[in-house]
């Protein structure tokens, strides 16, 4: 009765496996939110992995890695190609340490696990002896889901690293087996040498591969520690790369990586990914606890520099103030450097500076120029900064920052009571203006000189606004109340007024943005005025060859930032131009985007 019953389970357990799960989904009429019903679940396919070499030079924790690795992925089992120890000995308590390690690896494994011997694991009797008295044969074979596996010894004579060789036992083995298995839908042979591509003598490999001709078949196989795929003999031929063999790891393009393989087998063969390690994470590789501890780490600059403002246009030397600031709770390292500029020299080119938890470092740095030269003719000097903060308790935490840096000239703010009708006779000359060395985003044979784009623009203030102009050269113009000033011909104010904290803020601005009408008419319509100062007054007036802009913003919102001795505000100034149904596009800036490569500290500085 109970064998009876026995029997009955596995019945049941095998009809439940050949059964193919359906959806249940409710009734939905006209357009359906999928694009099918028919899952890819054929109960044939199934899924496995494969590790490759961890010795010949191993490094610790990498495969241990891909232990962890797999038991996220869930294969149903793992196959091996070799190079499990490093072995080469005949000392036999070090075998039992060696194998007791790898073991210990194993152990944590999930799901099986298939040996097969490399040449570190098999080179001279003792070891074979080893290896039988630990997992018994040393070519084995096995037939699941009607693929037959078989893992074969290329070690079998004993001659070591590039010499591997199938001998006539076991060839005998491999072309019975194979006869034994003549209806399997696919083949698969797991090797540790690439008998295919060795030049040494292999013995019967050619007479293997005389058997696979007429079959389908998948060879894998380790040793070189370079992945390659080779077509050959009717079939696909894998050497695999590292699961923490030896590698300099030069990357996927030389085939030097840390991998295991993913296979799918289907009734078509096997369908493959090579999974790097450094690719799969585990589910909790960010919680809300690690985030609140290290995003602020790497969302804001731990390095403030003081902008170098100077009056009038030529430069001769200055101190540049950096500001390390470390608010964690553990320890930072700052590695700073300086790049190369031909034009502005700092006192020194590259720095490491430990910085306490909670604490602040002041460093100054002279800065000179070679020649007296005018501000607007400099490039950045570029500052690089590497930050790594290291709990005891968890990986180090990194990030990277780089800082624009250039002279650049104050600008004036006057005091006059503006009327904003788009009519510029009360501004006098406007002092700021687009033009050569400054900023040009262009599709080619889009921009035609000032007459097709240019602007020129300045600030003022009384005691109820700052007060922003603009007359603004544009040939063609085209522009609707509708669509986004951004998205046809426009002009845009930036307005930080968090005074000298805003030198290096790229974030938290006002964007105060128009366009001309088409129709030319006055437009004084404020985009978006939800985002900005309530009682925000902006106007855009055609004039010849353009149009005029003017801003009003309360003189309260500059207030409440920078408070009622305000002094400094930070702005910035750019034009889109679109030409011939928008098919030719030109932004011009007046200072690079704050956010962009190319800003600096402190660049649009004014001041009273």
């Amino acid at each position: 009765m109970k064998k009876l019953l026995s029997i009955a389970l596995l019945i049941a357990t095998f009809t439940a496996i050949g059964q193919q799960a359906t959806v249940k989904i409710e009734s939905i009429t006209g357009p359906k939110p999928y694009t099918s019903l028919d899952l890819n679940n054929n109960p044939k396919n199934f899924q496995f992995a494969i590790v490759t070499d961890r010795t010949g030079g191993h490094r610790p924790g990498v495969f241990l890695d891909g232990v962890k690795k797999l038991n996220l992925l869930q294969p149903e089992f793992v196959m091996s190609v070799g190079d499990l120890i490093e072995g080469y000995t005949t000392n036999e308590e070090r075998l039992d340490r060696e194998w007791e390690e790898f073991n210990g690896f194993i152990d944590q494994l999930q799901m099986p696990f298939f040996y097969v011997p490399g040449n570190h694991d098999i080179t001279n009797k003792v070891m074979e002896d080893k290896w039988k008295e630990l997992y018994g044969k040393t070519y084995y074979s096995f037939v699941y889901q009607d693929v037959l596996f078989m893992c074969l010894n290329s070690e079998d004579n004993y001659r070591g690293s590039g010499r591997g060789t199938i001998g006539k036992e076991q060839y005998d083995w491999i072309k019975k087996t194979l006869a034994e298995n003549q209806d399997v839908k696919w083949t698969m042979f797991f090797l540790h040498q690439p008998l295919w591509a060795q030049e040494a003598e292999t013995l019967m490999w050619p007479e293997v591969e005389k058997l696979l001709v007429d079959r389908e078949h998948t060879v894998y196989a380790g040793h070189r520690h370079a992945y390659v795929q080779y077509e050959r003999n009717n079939g696909k031929y894998y050497i695999l790369a590292t699961t923490g063999g030896g590698s300099s790891l030069r990357g996927p393009e030389l085939g030097e990586f840390d991998h295991v393989v993913w296979i799918t087998m289907t009734d078509e063969g096997p369908i493959m990914a090579n999974l790097q390690l450094e690719g799969i994470w585990r589910e909790d590789m960010v919680t809300d606890e690690s985030k609140a501890f290290f995003s602020p780490m790497v969302s804001n600059s731990p390095l403030k520099i003081s902008p170098v403002l100077i009056d009038g246009g030529e430069f001769k030397n200055a101190v540049l103030k950096l500001k390390l600031t470390n608010d964690s709770n553990v320890p930072m390292t700052a590695d700073l450097s300086f790049d190369y500029n031909p034009n502005l020299l700092p006192t020194w080119g590259k720095r490491s500076i430990e910085v306490a938890p909670n604490s602040v470092e002041l460093i100054d740095v002279e800065l000179e120029s070679f020649k007296t030269d005018l501000v607007a003719e400099f490039n950045n000097l570029t500052l690089k900064g590497n930050f790594v903060y290291k709990p005891s308790n968890s990986p180090e935490v990194k990030a990277d920052f780089n800082y624009g840096i250039r002279p650049e000239s104050w600008s004036a703010i006057a005091s006059k009571t503006i009327q904003v009708d788009g009519d510029l006779s009360d501004w006098g000359k406007l002092s700021k203006q687009s033009g050569v060395g400054k900023s040009i985003k262009t599709d080619p044979f889009s921009h035609q000189g000032s007459k097709d784009a240019a602007f020129q623009f300045d600030v003022a203030y009384d005691k109820d606004y700052v007060y922003l102009a603009a007359n603004v050269q544009d040939d063609d113009i085209d522009g609707v109340r509708s669509v986004n000033p951004a998205r046809q011909d426009g002009f845009h104010f930036i307005l930080d007024a968090k005074g000298m904290d805003s030198a290096q803020a790229t974030w938290g601005a006002l964007a105060i943005s128009t366009s001309p009408l088409s129709n030319g008419k006055l437009n004084n319509e404020v985009f978006r005025a939800n985002r900005l100062p309530e009682g925000t007054k902006v106007v855009t007036k055609p004039a010849n060859n353009g149009y005029t802009v003017e801003v009003a913003i309360p003189i309260s919102y500059v207030m409440e930032q920078q408070g009622a001795n305000w002094k400094y505000l930070r702005i910035n100034a750019y034009q889109t131009d679109f030409d011939k149904d928008k098919m030719h596009e030109t932004t011009i800036y007046w200072r690079p985007l704050w956010n962009s490569a190319e800003s600096f500290v402190g660049s649009g500085m004014f001041k009273k």
